[in-house]
């Protein structure tokens, strides 16, 4: 007899989105310096008919929220796990801008681990080309 197969719970996401007819889930991602070039992408994605996740807030232009730069640490920690969490309801990932930091390079690992197509709107930044 053979054992049960195990589904992960990223299987049971993608069917779940499967069974209702989701669109495709971009999330977009890049370096904060290109937040206008992420609104653009966005813009494009959405008339393609895809749902677009992307970062919500960028820590280098002031604000109230992380004008306290521990509180500012805190914060970023907190944006990166959740970004995260839109890489993995994502069904593919969308590297934006001509520059690939840390931080972007750490997404591109995390996105190829959990076997996320990933597109460049710069392909000569593709570390894989």
């Amino acid at each position: 007899m053979s054992s049960p197969q195990v589904i992960t719970p990223e299987e049971k996401l993608a069917e779940a989105k499967r069974q209702m007819g989701f669109p495709r889930i971009v999330a977009i991602c890049g370096s904060t310096r290109f937040m206008t070039e992420m609104a653009e992408a966005d813009v494009r994605e959405t008339k393609a008919k895809r749902i677009v996740v992307k970062p919500g807030c960028d820590l280098k232009s002031p604000h109230e929220f992380w004008s306290d730069p521990v509180e500012a640490e805190a914060l970023k920690i907190q944006l990166d796990e959740l970004h995260r969490s839109k890489i993995l309801l994502a069904d593919e990932v969308l590297v934006v801008g001509d520059y690939i930091g840390d931080s972007t390079r750490g997404e591109i690992e995390y996105a190829k681990s959990l076997g996320k197509p990933i597109r460049y709107t710069h392909p000569e930044v593709d570390p894989d080309a």
